[in-house]
């Protein structure tokens, strides 16, 4: 999608409450766009959501290097890494929360003032989301204790990851980890 005042790519999707009825406005922004829109002064009730979060988030000391260094950060589950993110606006797996979580949480507590679910979840997913997160990141942590020669650590990451793995197998399912 292009951005609303330029031709290039609009990577800021904003969407604002205009005037005393009420009416919603949908503005599509490049950053550059982004910035100069977020840092005029706003009006006293209307600008104060969603793009004064925005404008917060941008000012704080996001600077190019600090910018350009969080985009080379990659998933190393999906191996999405956070400059796609910034641009397709979507993230590849549920690690990405994890792996991001930094950058996202500012986000995710300003778009629904809360950074806990507070919901219902599936009755099939249970506590399986839960260990198989658990899972992934024993299984990270084991393969980095590898490769930095740390055979003691990484062996008690392989006996949690077969404990956990025996939990799923005696409740009659498959096995979490091969």
């Amino acid at each position: 999608m292009k951005c609303d005042k330029c031709e290039k790519q609009a990577t800021f999707h904003i969407t604002e409450r205009v005037g005393e009825e009420a009416q919603w406005e949908e503005l599509h922004l490049c950053e550059h766009c982004a910035r100069d829109y977020l840092s005029k002064p706003s009006e006293p009730e209307s600008q104060s959501s969603m793009a004064s979060a925005l404008a917060q988030h941008l000012k704080l000391g996001q600077t190019a290097d600090e910018l350009a260094r969080m985009d080379r950060q990659k998933c190393p589950i999906c191996g999405i890494s956070f400059y796609e993110f910034r641009h397709q606006g979507r993230l590849g797996c549920p690690h990405d929360y994890v792996c991001f979580e930094k950058q996202l949480m500012p986000l995710i507590e300003n778009i629904h003032g809360e950074t806990l679910h507070t919901g219902k979840r599936p009755r099939r997913a249970g506590h399986d989301i839960d260990k198989q997160t658990r899972l992934i990141r024993l299984r990270r942590d084991m393969r980095d204790a590898i490769q930095a020669e740390d055979y003691e650590r990484a062996s008690e990451l392989r006996d949690e990851i077969r404990s956990l793995d025996a939990e799923g197998s005696d409740e009659g399912r498959e096995p979490l980890v091969s």
